[in-house]
Order: C-alpha cells, then sequence, then structure tokens
C-alpha cells in the first residue's frame, strides 16, 4: 500500500475520532514519519496529549494548523482494526527507510557495528496487540495448549524428564557443564540420537571434533556396533543406518570453525531449510565457549561479557526459530575434585546460568564411564523443581551409548551408609565389588539378594 499524504491525514483524523486509537498506537507513534505538511498537526497531538492527558480538538487543531482535518464518522470494529494494522506498517516503513539512508552514511564512515541495530530496530516494530493469557478464563484449554504446543520434547532419559517434569521446551537454551574430557560432546552427541530416533529434526554443530569424527560416534550409537569395529562391520553399519533412516528424524552435522558467530549458525540453518526444505526441531551446539559474540566491540578475554553476549544470542536464536536449543560449557579448574558442583564452577561465570532455562553439571570422569556410570546434576531449571538432584545414567563404552540407569544416586547418603555398617562386613565388601562392575544382569543382583537376607537372616 502506497501512503500518501491524503492515507495520513486519514490516520489522524481516526485518532481524532476515537481518541483509545491514539493510545493504542502512541509507542510507534513519530511525528518525522508523517508528510512534512503534517508534521505540525502530528505534533499538536502528541505535545497536547502529554500535556493534558487528552487530545485536541478538531477545531483546536485546524485554527491552529491550518490543517484542515475532518471528522469521520461511522466508523466500526473493522475499520480500526484496519487502522492499527495499516498504521504499524507505515510506521515500520518510515523508520526503515531512515533506517537504510542513515546506515549509508555510516558505511561510508567505515562505522559496521551500528548499522545492523538501526536494521533491526525498524524491521522490529510492533504494535502490542497481544493482552497476554487471561488466567481465569479456560484453565483446562489453558494447560492443554501448554501441553500440546509447548513443544515439549523428552530427552531419551526417563529419569531426566521426571526431574524436569517432562524435558525440554521450544525457545529454550539448555546448558551441560562438565570438566575436559567429561564427555560433554559424546553427551550431546547421544542427546541428538534420541530425538532423531523420535522423529525429530536435528542439527549438531561442532566447533571443535570434524565432522567425520562426530558422524563415526554416531554410527556406534546409532547401529548398536563397538566404534572399533565400525569398518570391520562396514556393511552391516551400512544396512542398518539405511534402514534407521526411513524411521527417523534428519539429521546435519556441521563443522564450523571455533570464534563463528550466532549469526555463523542462523545464516546456516536459514539456508538448510531453503535448500533442503528442512524445519530444524533441536539443535546441539559443541560448544558456547567456543563461540564469539555477533559484536566486535567485545573483548574475548573478558569472559563474563562476552559469555554474556554469546548466550543471550543463542537463547534468542532458540526463540527466532522455535527450537530447543542444546550446548556445553567448560568446567573451571576449582571444579576438579568437587562432588557437587555450583555456579561458581562454570567458566565464565553467572552470566551463562542468569540466561539459560536449565543449566546440568556433567558428573563423570574416565574411570566412572570404565564403570559404565555418566551422573548428571540439576543446577538450574525454569520449570521444576529439581535443582541440587542427581540423575545416573549407563554408559557402554564400547557403542558410546547413554542409556537411563532407572537409579538415582543415593549411594553415599547416611541412611544408606548406616544400612551397609550392620550387614556383615564380607556381605558389605560383597556388595560393595559389585557397585564396579559394567553392568549387572537382573539374575546377578537377583542372587546377591538372595545371598544378603540369608547373611542377614543368620547374623
Amino acid at each position: 500500500m502506497e501512503y500518501t499524504k491524503e492515507i495520513q491525514k486519514l490516520f489522524l483524523e481516526m485518532m481524532l475520532n476515537d481518541a483509545q486509537s491514539f493510545v493504542r498506537v502512541q509507542n510507534i507513534y513519530n511525528v518525522d514519519n508523517f508528510d512534512q505538511s503534517l508534521q505540525e498537526t502530528a505534533r499538536m497531538i502528541s505535545e497536547h496529549s502529554d500535556e493534558h492527558g487528552t487530545l485536541p480538538t478538531l477545531e483546536q487543531l485546524n485554527a491552529v494548523t491550518g490543517s484542515n482535518l475532518q471528522s469521520v464518522p461511522e466508523l466500526n470494529d473493522g475499520h480500526y482494526d484496519w487502522f492499527l494494522d495499516e498504521f504499524e506498517s507505515f510506521t515500520r516503513r518510515q523508520e526503515l527507510e531512515r533506517a537504510i539512508l542513515e546506515s549509508a552514511d555510516l558505511l561510508e564512515k567505515g562505522e559496521y557495528d551500528p548499522v545492523e541495530k538501526l536494521i533491526k530496530d525498524a524491521v522490529q516494530i510492533s504494535l502490542t496487540k497481544d493482552m497476554g493469557t487471561d488466567y481465569f478464563a479456560d484453565p483446562k484449554a489453558r494447560l492443554l495448549s501448554i501441553k500440546d504446543n509447548n513443544g515439549q520434547t523428552s530427552t531419551g532419559w526417563p529419569m531426566l524428564d521426571r526431574k524436569l517434569y517432562g524435558g525440554f521446551n521450544r525457545g529454550e537454551l539448555q546448558i551441560f557443564a562438565g570438566g575436559s574430557g567429561s564427555g560433554k560432546s559424546l553427551f550431546m552427541q547421544n542427546l541428538v540420537i534420541n530425538w532423531v530416533q523420535d522423529g525429530k529434526n536435528c542439527v549438531f554443530i561442532t566447533l571443535e571434533l570434524s565432522e567425520d569424527l562426530c558422524s563415526m560416534r554416531m554410527d556406534s550409537m546409532m547401529t548398536d556396533t563397538a566404534s572399533n569395529r565400525i569398518f570391520k562391520e562396514i556393511d552391516n553399519v551400512e544396512m542398518k543406518v539405511k534402514i534407521l533412516a526411513k524411521k527417523s528424524g534428519k539429521l546435519r552435522i556441521k563443522y564450523m570453525p571455533a570464534q563463528s558467530t550466532v549469526n555463523d549458525i542462523r545464516s546456516y540453518v536459514k539456508e538448510l531449510e531453503i535448500q533442503e526444505k528442512i524445519k530444524v526441531d533441536c539443535m546441539c551446539i559443541d560448544y558456547l565457549d567456543l563461540l564469539m559474540p555477533v559484536s566486535t566491540k567485545v573483548s574475548p578475554s573478558d569472559l563474563f561479557v562476552k559469555d554474556k553476549y554469546v548466550s543471550e544470542e543463542i537463547r534468542n536464536l532458540a526463540k527466532e526459530l522455535d527450537i530447543i536449543m542444546v550446548t556445553a560449557s567448560q568446567l573451571n579448574r576449582s571444579a576438579v575434585e568437587e562432588v557437587e558442583f555450583d555456579h561458581s564452577h562454570i567458566s565464565g561465570g553467572i552470566s551463562k546460568i542468569n540466561t539459560a532455562d536449565n543449566v546440568f553439571g556433567i558428573f563423570t570422569s574416565r574411570a566412572m564411564r570404565e564403570r559404565g556410570r555418566y551422573q548428571i546434576q540439576l543446577m538450574k531449571t525454569r520449570s521444576s523443581s529439581g535443582v541440587g538432584q542427581k540423575v545416573e545414567l549407563e554408559f557402554d563404552l564400547n557403542t558410546l551409548r547413554i542409556t537411563d540407569a532407572g537409579l538415582e544416586p543415593d549411594t553415599d547418603s547416611p541412611v544408606v551408609s548406616e544400612i551397609m555398617s550392620k550387614i556383615k562386613p564380607g556381605v558389605a565388601s560383597s556388595i560393595s565389588n559389585t557397585q564396579t562392575s559394567p553392568k549387572i544382569t537382573g539374575e546377578v543382583k537377583s542372587a546377591k539378594l538372595h545371598s544378603l537376607l540369608n547373611n542377614i537372616k543368620g547374623a
């Protein structure tokens, strides 16, 4: 639509006819957007409203400005809906034109950073038409809407889902924090496999490992093939992957160099959607600390500021794309010997914590993985009361697959210790030794249980 002087004049007449319409557009109302011949009139409307809390009359305006505005009779709700939509479009176009002109001057001066903000602010101009949720209106419909439309997705590990009251939501940022060698990448690769097998379309962005290495790891996880046997069973692996592809979601593994930005990731996802017609559901970025903020003014050495910008940009990207976003972060050296993590242990500090919706600590040394165990501690969660709790997962050293152990790691609790102290030393030693085995079958557990009961009875 061409917003001629006459259309702009109609906007002003409709505002004067119904003061509520002016109130609705006041947050985007800019005198400079109007035709020069109407700017005095537009300014008087704004200044009169600020000073008196009311709009001037047609007679007052025409007497002062000579604008010859007319009364607009017989307007209905449909007319005002049109007004709101068109005034929003008019304002956005005018602001965008002005931003482009200002950007040209900045580009000539070599000042690039302000350009993005100018254009972004202009494009994002909008009226607040959504009045929020009417809490009391229809509780059941409201809850079902959350359940059906909020995009909640299981992690693939029931025990972790339980702590999160169901899983992750679209538009949210999840951070898994662990020390060097704790298996952050491995954990996120398993998470992606869980989602792909559930039919979700996923992207795994690797800023450290190669695409080939990530793919080979996922071959083991997908096909339940020991990593050292991938090439020996290459034909079988190929067949399994092709079969699984028919009933799984899409998976793209993309390497990007360290120091990439969120803009690089956004461009890739957009191109993926255009070229391959893939709508992404979930994304893992391996990992946050290797990204750089979009703004070049942020010093890489200032970790607090850098991580604050990057984490906020990643979360905004999750909301923009309406996806589940997962990334990882390094723990600092003070966390190496700890058995409980807190916010101070995350490299870069509290800025990441504040931005993320859920933060998890990975308690997994090489020795633990060799025993077939991963532990996840909930350090922060916005959707549940599970902060401080841990979830124990099983790890297959051969296939690199992480599965739900169905256990909560409470073996170090005072209650368990007290019970163990009352059992005959030989029995206690036997039980303790079973906990170090990589995997205990149901039959073995049962046999040891019978043995334990018999010994207790004989005590």
